[in-house]
C-alpha cells in the first residue's frame, strides 16, 4: 500500500488506456507520455502496460506501508527521507514508513511513478486508467488525494532494469518542440496560405490545455469554408481548426467524433512530446507523408 501523503495538483492512476471501446465513445485514454511510463515499469520488472501514478503541475509526497520497490522517472529532485535518491540505481527500496518526495522538473509536464507489481485498482474494461469525464476507472474515477491509499498488486519475478534511456524528449524548455504532421482528412479544404501558417507559423501551448485537448495560441488558420461540419471520427493527434482558426490537438481523453475540419494530424510518436509541453512552450511543425 502506498499513501498520497501530499497530492500534487494533478495526479491520477493510469495504464496504456482502452484497446477497444470507440465505437461507444471511449477514447483510448491512458498515460500522456506511453513510453516515459513503459520505461518507468520496465525498471521495476513490470510490463509496460501496467498501472501507476501519473503526477503533474506540483511538488507532493508518498508514504510506503509495505516493501516494495519504485521508480520516479521524469521527476526533477526525488528525496527518500529527507536525503536524495541516488541517480545512477533509479530503483528505491522503500521499507515501511518509507517517505519519499518528489519535485517536478521544470520542462516536464508530466512524471511517473511504477511500482513493482503495478498499482492494483479494479480493472474497468481491461484497463485500469482513469476517465476523469466519465468519472470511472481508475482510483474511484478521480484524481489522487491527500491520505489516499493506493493498493499494489503482487511482484512479478522479472529481472529490474538498471539504466534508462528515453529516445525522444521535449528538448531543453528554452527552444521551440518540433511535431512532426501528416495532412488531415479535411487538408483540401485549406488554401495553401493557410497550409503555409501551419508550417512557417509558430505556436505556443496555450493554459486552456488538459487532457482533452491542447490549444495552440498563434496565428490564425483560416479554412476555406465553414468550420463547422457534420461529426465524423477522430484520433488523438488530429489537429482540429474551429472558426476562430487556432488550432487544437486532440489527446488522449479527446473526443472520438468532432466537427471541426482537421488540417493535418500530430504523428503518434511525437504527441507525447507535445503531452509534456508546459503552457507557454513554442511549438513548430513539419509535414511528413
Amino acid at each position: 500500500m502506498i499513501e498520497i501523503e501530499k497530492a500534487p495538483p494533478f495526479a491520477t492512476i493510469q495504464d496504456l488506456g482502452w484497446k477497444t471501446g470507440r465505437a461507444i465513445g471511449l477514447p483510448r485514454s491512458g498515460a500522456m507520455d506511453p513510453l516515459m511510463l513503459g520505461l518507468a515499469n520496465s525498471l521495476v520488472g513490470n510490463p509496460s502496460g501496467a498501472a501507476g501514478i501519473e503526477w503533474a503541475l506540483g511538488a507532493g509526497t508518498l508514504r510506503t506501508w509495505e516493501p516494495c520497490e519504485l521508480v520516479i522517472l521524469g521527476a526533477g529532485e526525488v528525496l527518500v527521507d529527507g536525503g536524495p535518491s541516488d541517480a545512477l540505481h533509479p530503483v528505491i527500496p522503500a521499507q515501511p514508513g518509507t517517505r519519499i518526495e518528489i519535485k517536478p522538473r521544470s520542462d516536464h509536464r508530466f512524471l511517473y511513478v511504477a511500482v513493482r507489481g503495478g498499482v492494483d485498482v479494479p480493472s474497468v474494461m481491461e484497463s485500469r486508467s482513469t476517465y476523469l469525464p466519465g468519472g470511472f476507472g481508475g482510483f474511484e474515477g478521480r484524481r489522487l488525494r491527500s491520505g489516499d491509499l493506493v493498493p499494489v498488486g503482487p511482484a512479478v519475478h522479472a529481472e529490474l532494469g538498471v539504466s534508462v534511456h528515453p529516445r525522444i524528449s521535449a528538448g531543453p524548455a528554452g527552444e521551440d518542440v518540433q511535431l512532426r504532421v501528416t495532412p488531415g482528412p479535411q487538408w483540401e479544404r485549406f488554401d495553401e496560405r493557410a497550409r503555409e501558417t501551419l508550417f512557417e507559423g509558430r505556436f505556443m501551448v496555450s493554459a486552456a490545455s488538459d487532457r482533452m485537448g491542447y490549444r495552440l495560441d498563434g496565428p490564425a488558420i483560416i479554412a476555406g469554408v465553414s468550420a463547422t461540419l457534420p461529426s465524423e471520427a477522430a484520433c488523438p493527434g488530429a489537429i482540429q481548426i474551429p472558426d476562430g482558426g487556432q488550432p487544437i490537438v486532440i489527446m488522449p481523453d479527446g473526443p472520438t467524433v468532432g466537427g471541426y475540419p482537421k488540417i493535418a494530424v500530430v504523428v503518434a510518436a511525437d504527441l507525447r512530446v507535445l503531452a509534456q509541453c508546459l503552457p507557454g512552450r513554442g511549438v513548430k511543425m513539419s509535414r511528413i507523408d
